[in-house]
């Protein structure tokens, strides 16, 4: 029982720290960007969990390519690909775009629902 009660912390835990990370990388411009990008194309509610997982994979390619792309460095693969810290960085920041987009989403089901229909 005491090793399920250390493993259920640990996901709490988990949740709790990652979706503060999570929502500080979406809440960065590039972040907000892809997140009003990314709901531009969700329709359906299911929808949401495939798109913020395409939105993180944006996400991190956008922090390895754009400093490359304006000559600031050449390519190479983040230092800490390999390490466990890294990809809960990358786990925080899907939960981070799994809400946001799901807030942006509802706006734009909100704010649209009214306006698809042909006036008379």
């Amino acid at each position: 029982m005491q090793d399920f009660n250390a493993y259920f912390s640990q996901v709490v835990d988990f949740f709790n720290t990652g979706l503060h990370q999570g929502f500080a990388n979406v809440n960065a411009a590039l972040g907000l960007i892809i997140a009003f990008l990314a709901v531009i194309s969700v329709s359906r509610w299911k929808q949401v969990w495939v798109i913020a997982l395409f939105a993180t994979l944006a996400h991190l390619i956008a922090k390895v390519m754009i400093p490359v792309l304006a000559n600031q460095t050449s390519f190479q693969l983040p230092p800490d690909l390999l390490q466990m810290s890294y990809w809960r960085m990358a786990a925080a920041l899907y939960l981070g775009y799994v809400v946001v987009i799901s807030v942006f989403f509802l706006i734009k089901k909100t704010m649209l629902k009214g306006g698809l229909k042909p006036a008379h």
